[in-house]
């Protein structure tokens, strides 16, 4: 399976609770089809004490979403746009915005 998005991308979400906003990509799932993306999709999590956390409590941590729920940001449009990958000459592949064909990194 080709995935579009990667670590390090700017997305927007284009669905669920959290629609409109948009986040860096921390990590990537690719055999569960979902991605972390920086403050997208938190959640709670209740954390006893201990050395690490000496006072305990709650504390807001983000949960993976699912891959179709985000869109690629074109850096120099600031738009979602989809991707095309071309072959370079030296045989090495590019990431490509379909709408302004702006090479991604």
């Amino acid at each position: 399976m080709s995935l579009g998005i990667r670590k390090g991308d700017k997305v927007k979400i284009i669905a669920g609770r959290d629609k409109g906003k948009t986040g860096k990509v921390i990590h990537v799932y690719p055999k569960k089809g979902r991605a972390l993306v920086e403050g997208i999709n938190m959640a709670k999590k209740h954390v006893r004490r201990s050395q690490q956390n000496p006072q305990g409590g709650v504390l807001s941590k983000e949960i993976p979403i699912q891959l179709s729920n985000l869109s690629l940001l074109d850096s120099s449009t600031n738009k979602t746009t989809r991707i095309q990958t071309l072959v370079a000459k030296d045989g090495s592949k590019q990431r490509v915005a379909a709408k302004s064909k702006a090479v991604f990194a």
